[in-house]
């Protein structure tokens, strides 16, 4: 599935224009860029109601990312999936919280945490590919490496940090079962040169019924 990578309202409004976008991410500073707080954010998002709506844990401790994923889920209902960091203790809230909110973990940058993320019940590993190339060399392999550890488990990848068309093309052949781009990003993968001289062409020579 295809997702939209942001919390601006008129950007989620028109991804549900198109009718192919699945879904929303969030993280804490694409809430931070909204007009609006967090709260009537992501109400509003849910409202437009593109598919699974996905809200990142900002808490720190292991109480306090259960209630705050409580809370996030009572806000936004059952299109939620809490993003919950890959580190120790998040782990240990997605344990906690996945057998009755559906849970990604984010950030992870090695095979294990893929492995541990399957353990602890997550629905979705992120991965962070131009990021990971960025910090490690190999985004697209960081990808294929999550995939062969997670085949034949119930956790999916969903790849993040895509800067263009070839790179999110690029992550779904390393093994991503799913991407979330930004707006920008989703409306170049509908475009490409060849294909609009095509269209001219035909529209030059050809014909079609009457409407």
């Amino acid at each position: 599935m295809l997702y939209l990578d942001s919390a601006i309202i008129s950007e989620a409004q028109l991804a549900r224009q198109w009718g192919w976008v699945k879904g929303i991410t969030t993280n804490p500073t694409l809430l931070a860029k909204s007009q609006f707080s967090p709260e009537a954010t992501l109400h509003k998002l849910a409202a437009i109601s593109l598919g699974e709506l996905y809200y990142q844990l900002c808490a720190a401790d292991l109480e306090g990312m259960l209630r705050e994923g409580e809370r996030a889920a009572a806000l936004i209902g059952e299109e939620i999936v809490l993003k919950i960091p890959a580190t120790t203790v998040g782990f240990q809230a997605t344990a906690h919280l996945s057998p009755k909110i559906p849970c990604s973990v984010t950030a992870i940058y090695s095979a294990a945490q893929a492995a541990i993320a399957a353990e602890a019940g997550a629905k979705y590993a992120i991965v962070y590919v131009n990021r990971a190339t960025r910090l490690l060399g190999d985004g697209l392999g960081l990808t294929r490496e999550m995939a062969a550890v997670l085949a034949g488990s119930k956790t999916e990848i969903l790849a993040a940090s895509l800067k263009s068309p070839q790179e999110a093309a690029a992550a779904l052949q390393a093994g991503a079962h799913h991407l979330t781009v930004p707006l920008a990003v989703l409306q170049a993968m509908t475009t490409q040169e060849l294909s609009e001289q095509t269209v001219a062409e035909f529209a030059q020579t050809g014909k079609g019924i009457d409407f």
